[in-house]
């Protein structure tokens, strides 16, 4: 069962490019909202919300307070990045019903890869088919990240795929058991190589007002 973490928000009264200069002062624009509930506007701390996404996660439960009301349940449903700076420039929150499912994405976190021997001894590349996977469950049993042990990849042959993930039976996961999920890749030969070095300049050549310069004669 997933540890709950807290967060403490505002009521928010100001909109649009309004919003920006709650931005400057360190704050971040959010809605909470879920099914049969009205939706309210926030104001979150940035350090505060960014601290508890690197410490716990986006998908994991969190009691939410709202200017010192009785605090929400509910998960991350979406945020915005500022482009340049990578910032959070909004947070959507989603109001959860703890006797209800919910479905939600749950990143999977790689663990052993500096271990696997198909890369430490056969100089293979870890393949990585999937960042995250969406699971369905009631919102006290969703974890809040899914490890994957690739250290277990001793050949090019083995494989890690969903059945070999380590959740709880509480925990549906829609996808068929032997999805692959982690494999590791042999290493390319020097033919493949020079292969591909010479498919390469040759496209190069192809591209309109690129001349191929010949060796100069010596």
């Amino acid at each position: 069962m997933v540890e709950k973490v807290s967060l403490e928000a505002k009521k928010r009264d100001v909109f649009g490019r309004r919003t920006n200069k709650g931005r400057q002062s360190g704050l971040i624009p959010a809605v909470v909202y879920g099914r049969g509930i009205d939706s309210t506007s926030l104001w979150i701390n940035n350090l505060d919300f960014t601290r508890l996404v690197k410490e716990a996660g986006e998908s994991t439960m969190i009691a939410l307070g709202i200017d010192k009301e009785k605090p929400r349940n509910v998960i991350i449903y979406d945020t915005q990045f500022d482009p340049v700076t990578g910032k959070y420039m909004h947070v959507d929150f989603f109001q959860v019903r703890m006797d209800e499912e919910i479905e939600t994405e749950v990143e999977l976190v790689y663990i052993g890869e500096e271990e696997a021997p198909a890369v430490k001894e056969l100089g293979g590349v870890l393949v990585k088919n999937m960042d995250s996977i969406t699971v369905k469950c009631l919102p006290g049993d969703l974890p809040s990240e899914i490890e994957v042990d690739v250290s277990k990849l001793a050949s090019f042959e083995d494989r890690i795929t969903i059945s070999d993930l380590k959740v709880s039976e509480k925990v549906k996961i829609d996808l068929e058991p032997e999805t692959v999920v982690a494999l590791v890749s042999p290493p390319r030969s020097e033919e493949e190589l020079s292969q591909l070095e010479e498919k390469v300049d040759a496209d190069v050549t192809k591209v309109e007002g690129v001349v191929k310069e010949e060796a100069p004669a010596e």
